[in-house]
């Protein structure tokens, strides 16, 4: 191309933009839209139903599709880890499809790719599960597989080992990461010495001393009928649900031993209020505040989805705007609310350069404070509301999604029926009550900030605030202790 006709080119693309912006700016207002109406959610009811073995078996039909997610869920995951074993739920997850009823890894995937899908395998907090979704023809089949790696695993000594190296590849990536690291020792800081407290992927000195006995006694002391749920989500009636999980589950031996008990998710908090990390060399430093927050089951649920939304559940939410938008701070600050079956966790992070976590630790607790001591908008909160109410009608467009929801309400013991009222209910809540719940769990003196970076550029300045913070070498932490140090340490 000649310069001659590049030169023209450009100036017509020139040309082009500028007329763009021209009409950009004369045909389009200056601010967005206000929110359009909720949409309308039809979601039918989950069916249940239980085996008399205790297996629980929950449907919600979906049909014009023919296609089926089937999960089996343990309502056991990490809070089950023994205190020396943390990542041992997780561990035994994995491993499940690495093996079972004589058939190898590979030639357990390639059953589940011969009948069109792929099996997943995961240990969450307070639950494990395994899922596949295929054509409703292959379903019979699929849960044959699915039963085949959830009652009979083999957890070879040579699968362990992989999984266990995998799984330190996976912890030194994670405790590599500030922000990561961060999040770990704050959650230390809320749950103290409590089953939710520990990493649940594990860390490398928990992760190397679990052995192929303790997956075996894992698995028996919490794989069982009476508790676990089946949910099917597609095109199958609450009719075929129970005739399949019959022919694939009917069998499996309710043990006659009770359930192992379950520990409490929380206990006192051996950290100080600020902690901080030092990670030499580190090239960003990640912030991180946490609080404990209420259980999935408390009734304001849904204030505090609304509340997390207000604080740092989006790209326009508060922190992300004070904190990148406004300063340039950070690439992105958010906040996450974690209930879970004993208590729950609200959690907010940002990654910033070392010499600005001093600022963005203040503006992270500044808004926390105004959260709870002013109202928020009847615009902000439309706002939120709008981006609640279409993320989870987005969440419920495949059958996947729609059997993690249903199987999130059935874990916890919600009534299925919540499923279809979700939008009524975020539309329910008030300004007033998202100041009162704010006001309530975010309190500044409760909560744990935890900042992990090259500490030599921020320590001096967040212990002018606070100068009680304690500063830790990331070297020498030791992730299984409830104080993050060695025994003998203080």
């Amino acid at each position: 191309m000649s310069r001659r006709m590049h030169a023209c080119r450009l100036a017509v693309f020139t040309a082009i933009l500028v007329a763009a912006g021209s009409a950009a700016a004369t045909d389009f207002p200056a601010t967005p839209p206000a929110p359009g109406p909720a949409p309308r959610l039809s979601v039918p009811t989950p069916s249940t139903q239980t085996l008399a073995n205790g297996l629980r078996v929950v449907s919600v039909r979906r049909a014009g599709l023919p296609l089926v997610t089937a999960q089996l869920i343990v309502r056991s995951g990490g809070e089950m880890d023994p205190p020396a074993l943390a990542g041992l739920a997780d561990l035994t997850a994995n491993l499940l499809s690495k093996g079972a009823a004589g058939k190898s890894a590979p030639q357990i995937a390639a059953a589940a790719e011969a009948l069109g899908g792929s099996l997943d395998a995961a240990a969450g907090w307070d639950e494990s599960a395994v899922g596949i979704t295929v054509t409703t023809p292959k379903l019979a089949q699929a849960l044959g597989l699915l039963a085949e790696v959830v009652r009979q695993p083999d957890f070879s000594a040579e699968e362990l080992k992989r999984a266990q190296a995998q799984a330190l590849d996976d912890l030194r990536l994670t405790l590599s990461r500030p922000t990561a690291l961060a999040s770990l020792a704050a959650s230390r800081g809320v749950f103290g010495d409590g089953a939710y407290g520990h990493s649940r992927g594990g860390t490398p000195a928990s992760i190397a001393r679990i052995g192929r006995a303790d997956v075996q006694r894992l698995h028996a002391a919490l794989y069982r009928p009476d508790n676990a749920i089946l949910v099917l989500a597609g095109d199958i009636t609450p009719a075929q649900a129970q005739q399949l999980a019959q022919a694939s589950f009917g069998d499996w031996a309710k043990p006659a031993t009770l359930l192992p008990a379950r520990p409490a998710g929380k206990a006192a908090s051996q950290l100080p209020a600020v902690v901080l990390i030092d990670q030499r060399g580190a090239g960003q430093a990640g912030v991180v505040a946490a609080h404990a927050a209420p259980s999935r089951g408390d009734d304001g649920y849904y204030v505090g989805t609304l509340a997390n939304a207000v604080l740092g559940g989006s790209y326009s939410a508060r922190l992300n705007e004070e904190i990148r938008i406004k300063r340039g701070l950070s690439y992105g600050a958010g906040s996450n609310l974690m209930p879970r079956r004993d208590a729950g966790l609200w959690l907010a992070s940002a990654q910033t350069k070392n010499p600005s976590a001093a600022p963005v630790v203040e503006l992270m607790l500044g808004e926390f404070k105004r959260l709870g001591s002013t109202r928020v908008s009847a615009d902000e909160l439309a706002a939120r509301k709008a981006t609640l109410i279409g993320g989870y009608g987005r969440s419920l467009e495949t059958t996947a999604g729609l059997a993690e929801q249903v199987g999130e309400l059935a874990v916890y013991g919600v009534p299925l029926g919540e499923i279809g009222k979700y939008i009524e209910q975020v539309q329910a809540v008030t300004p007033k009550q998202v100041q009162k719940y704010a006001d309530k769990h975010l309190d500044a003196g409760a909560g744990t900030v935890v900042v992990v970076g090259d500490a030599a550029q921020f320590a001096a300045g967040i212990r002018k605030a606070h100068p009680q913070a304690v500063l830790l070498e990331a070297t020498a932490l030791d992730l299984d202790s409830p104080t993050l140090q060695p025994a003998g340490r203080k």
